[in-house]
């Protein structure tokens, strides 16, 4: 579709097409008297994110913040007497000029008053504005020309398995460089996705996507044979044309469940020593707690059922399924937002390390991330 400038003739603006981007995808803007009226996908997006449909709707909402507000307190007593009316008091709404002066005011007193490390640079920047305009990035280089600031650990999404991962792998690059779809399609006969793969999350990308390819690759997989495992609550965490068994485990109780699997692996001897020995540290610590030598408890598979919500055997064959085929764990960024939420990181990758890789047995497994799935 073309690009149309904004062009006036006898009072009326004729209709536009202007291409865009958002998170949610690139698109076209049908544009009508200087007003969105619709959207259209990209035309080379297979899958186009449904939530576009909302953005002329979304534009011109009541719930939006059309000019600058400031807290009728602060506005009336300033930072150091108007803080007794928060959570309580209205918005008033106040001319860009004014609001501009107070900010740059508030930047100066904090900084000379208490430093640059005081100001927090905290903007997450999920506006849907794209990657020039990200408004984490403007405000942290417009903060920096000012002196510095605060920044966050981490990225909320993932804080805790960030904090952990370099812990039990020495880095991060298991975030970074994940195991491709392509890679999984050629090389997996079973794939057990700890969180699902909700095709509703990849909707969402930072700055927006050309195309959206999720569906796509899931279609692969079916169609090379690849057997999917769903570990969520929800069953359309995974499209159903997947055809993915559904193990819809109690939340937060996957850490419980993976000990139950690597239980039964390993007293049935379906483990890879020699892999473990080679390329791992720790398991002589591991097993004994996993086994109950060091609190007599066994963390097996009935120890795992009532906790899970699933049955023994289920679990029991699960674990013999995953030693027997060239198996793919994924584990969403979700499962880590809970209480010891990292736990569930470390036990993904103690599992797959468990497994290890031996080829005559046609036995595989890596750790791959997935980002935004599932809510399990």
């Amino acid at each position: 579709m073309p690009v149309a400038c904004s062009e006036q003739q006898d009072g009326i603006y004729y209709e536009q097409i202007i291409r865009h981007s958002s998170h949610w995808g690139a698109f076209s803007a049908e544009v009508e008297n200087g007003r969105v009226t619709g959207v259209s996908p990209f035309e080379k997006d297979p899958y186009p994110a449904e939530i576009l449909n909302a953005i002329p709707s979304a534009l011109y909402h009541e719930c939006r913040v059309a000019e600058p507000m400031v807290r009728k307190g602060w506005l009336e007593n300033g930072p150091t007497g108007g803080g007794a009316g928060r959570g309580g008091e209205p918005f008033v709404p106040v001319s860009w000029d004014k609001a501009l002066t107070l900010v740059a005011e508030e930047l100066l007193r904090v900084k000379e008053t208490y430093g640059n490390t005081a100001i927090f640079g905290g903007s997450y920047g999920w506006s849907s504005a794209g990657r020039f305009h990200h408004a984490k990035t403007q405000l942290q280089r417009f903060l920096n020309c000012h002196g510095g600031f605060t920044a966050q650990v981490h990225s909320y999404s993932i804080a805790a398995g960030l904090a952990i991962l370099p812990h039990i792998l020495g880095d991060i690059r298991g975030l970074r460089n994940i195991t491709s779809w392509r890679s999984i399609a050629e090389n997996s006969e079973l794939f057990i996705a700890f969180g699902g793969v909700g095709t509703k999350n990849t909707q969402v990308e930072p700055g927006g996507a050309g195309q959206h390819s999720t569906s796509y690759w899931l279609h692969k997989l079916k169609d090379a044979g690849v057997e999917v495992v769903s570990v969520t609550p929800l069953r359309d965490d995974t499209p159903d044309f997947v055809g993915a068994q559904w193990l819809a485990p109690r939340p937060n109780t996957d850490v419980a469940l993976m000990l139950g699997l690597a239980h039964t692996i390993y007293v049935e001897g379906l483990h890879n020593p020699d892999f473990l020995a080679r390329y791992c540290v720790g398991f002589e610590k591991f097993h004994p707690y996993l086994t109950g030598a060091t609190d007599g408890q066994p963390k097996s598979a009935d120890w795992a059922a009532p906790i899970t919500g699933i049955d023994a055997d289920t679990i029991r064959g699960l674990a013999r399924k995953m030693a027997a085929k060239r198996t793919m764990i994924g584990t969403s960024y979700s499962l880590q937002r809970g209480d010891h939420g990292e736990q569930t990181f470390w036990m993904t990758t103690t599992l797959a390390a468990m497994l290890g890789t031996d080829w005559s047995a046609r036995r595989r497994i890596r750790f791959w991330l997935w980002q935004h799935a599932g809510s399990g």
